[in-house]
């Protein structure tokens, strides 16, 4: 008993037991089943609520969309009839002006009936004169135009002569006035500064130690400069200013715009001046260029070679008896162009030769020939018109005139030169004498360069070190002093400096 007792007790724990487990497993699982009913309860009404988010959301998209299209719809309908509108308009215009245009026409072909009829009824009255005349006089109609024909010739003959006559009287009489209204009307179109060249040029410093700064050590700096530009730079009390004094308007130039730029810089030594000055005249050489180009622009001219576009606008820095030679060409191809047009000569090739006319004193030549020698010879070159050539060459009256537009060139270049204060002969026999000082120095063996400074009281020459000696050099001076007085007349006394320097260069690499 007790042993049934012993087993029947775990038998009834592990049946209790897995009462108990499959108990808690039912509980388990009803849970799970309650927790799923309840999890699938909640997304049924979330996705019922997303669905009508949805519904909504699209309505109202929908809607929008539609009353868009409306909007849309009721402005393309607005544009449309606007456009049905103006087209109505337009037919309607169009109708109107195709009536206007028929009732024209319908006028126009009465007229022209009209027309046609009396033109019927005068022709039928013109046979029945002429028939009518025809019997009276006795003359057919071709002897009556013939008797009519002469009859009208000795008239006309007589009335012509008289008329030659008449007109011969008046040129004879008002040529002369009629020539001096041309020129008097082509001199009061024309208006130009009156020219005063001088030989001066002040360049302002920024204070009175630059002045220090451009003598440099011992004077280095600006005998460099001088050397090289072949000006005499005048440094005196004149507060913050230094003078550039040189009868050749290019070197002057040069020296000022060097002296400008070395100012600006800071940098004043005898490398740097070099430097600035090879520049500074490589950028002359561009505006030589330019302004002969600017000038051929202004007076309309076309087809010009670069030696002659060169050639004008070296002119820029010339000057004949104080008028500049430039400014002159263009006044005489201005007087040449409106005298032309008053007479109908030809226009262009008289403005070409008026502005080409002085050329040769822009050129540069070691020769005897004068400048009219030198522009005809350039011209040629360029292979300018016969005409234009001859005008170069007549300017002066050294060769007959060939053409008009020779005269006219020769007028003008008169009527430019002849106004008051165009020239002045003193300063132009002023720059002679120092452009024959400097020739005087060149002429002797061993010269490199020769500038005539100080107004022309002083004669500036660099010889070549290598060719000439020191004892070379004085005899060379004395030489040269002695070649002036006899060959030259001028007040006081003329300073001849000769230079020999000695400069070697190298370069370290």
């Amino acid at each position: 008993m007790q042993v049934v007792l012993w087993i029947s007790l775990p038998l009834a724990g592990i049946i209790l037991g897995w009462t108990i487990r499959w108990l808690y497993a039912r509980f388990q699982l009803s849970s799970a089943e309650q927790r799923s009913e309840r999890l699938k309860r909640d997304a049924v009404k979330d996705a019922e609520a997303l669905k009508r988010e949805l519904v909504i959301e699209t309505k109202d998209e929908l809607l929008r969309e539609r009353n868009q299209q409306e909007k849309e719809l009721r402005e393309r309908r607005q544009e449309q009839q606007k456009f049905e509108k103006r087209l109505i308009q337009k037919e309607e215009n169009l109708d109107s002006k195709i009536a206007y245009v028929e009732r024209q026409q319908q006028l126009f072909a009465d007229r022209e009936r009209k027309i046609q009829d009396r033109e019927a009824e005068l022709g039928r009255a013109e046979e029945d004169l002429r028939n009518e005349l025809e019997r009276i006089s006795s003359l057919t109609t071709d002897e009556a135009k013939k008797l009519i024909i002469a009859s009208m010739e000795d008239e006309a003959r007589h009335d012509a002569q008289g008329l030659i006559n008449k007109i011969e009287q008046e040129a004879q009489l008002t040529s002369e006035r009629k020539g001096r209204e041309i020129l008097i009307s082509t001199i009061q179109r024309m208006t130009s500064e009156v020219n005063a060249e001088v030989t001066v040029a002040s360049v302002s410093l920024p204070n009175d130690e630059m002045k220090g700064r451009i003598i440099g050590r011992e004077g280095r700096n600006i005998r460099t400069l001088e050397t090289l530009t072949g000006v005499d730079v005048i440094i005196d009390d004149t507060p913050e200013a230094v003078v550039v004094s040189c009868f050749d308007p290019v070197r002057k130039e040069i020296a000022r715009r060097s002296l400008e730029r070395l100012i600006s810089d800071g940098r004043i030594h005898p490398t740097r001046i070099e430097e600035v000055v090879q520049k500074v005249t490589q950028e002359i050489s561009q505006f030589i260029y330019e302004e002969g180009e600017k000038v051929l622009f202004d007076l309309g001219i076309h087809h010009m070679k670069p030696e002659g576009i060169r050639g004008l606008g070296r002119l820029v820095f010339r000057t004949s008896y104080g008028q500049n030679v430039l400014a002159h060409c263009k006044e005489v191809a201005i007087f040449a162009g409106m005298i032309a047009a008053e007479i109908g000569a030809d226009t262009e090739i008289a403005k070409r030769a008026g502005l080409l006319h002085d050329i040769g004193k822009g050129i540069e030549s070691d020769g005897d020939s004068n400048h009219v020698e030198l522009g005809v010879e350039l011209v040629k070159r360029m292979g300018e018109d016969p005409k234009v050539i001859n005008a170069i060459a007549a300017h002066h009256g050294d060769v007959p005139h060939s053409c008009v537009e020779s005269v006219i060139v020769q007028i003008a270049d008169a009527i430019s030169a002849s106004r008051p204060g165009a020239r002045r002969e003193t300063l132009d026999n002023y720059i002679k004498r120092l452009e024959n000082l400097e020739k005087i120095a060149e002429d002797f063996d061993g010269v490199d360069k020769a500038y005539a400074i100080q107004a022309g009281r002083e004669l500036r020459i660099m010889v070549d070190h290598e060719k000439v000696s020191d004892l070379e050099a004085r005899d060379i001076a004395r030489a040269i002093a002695k070649r002036i007085e006899n060959e030259l007349r001028y007040p006081g006394r003329i300073k001849v400096t000769m230079i020999r320097e000695t400069r070697i260069v190298e370069y370290a690499r």
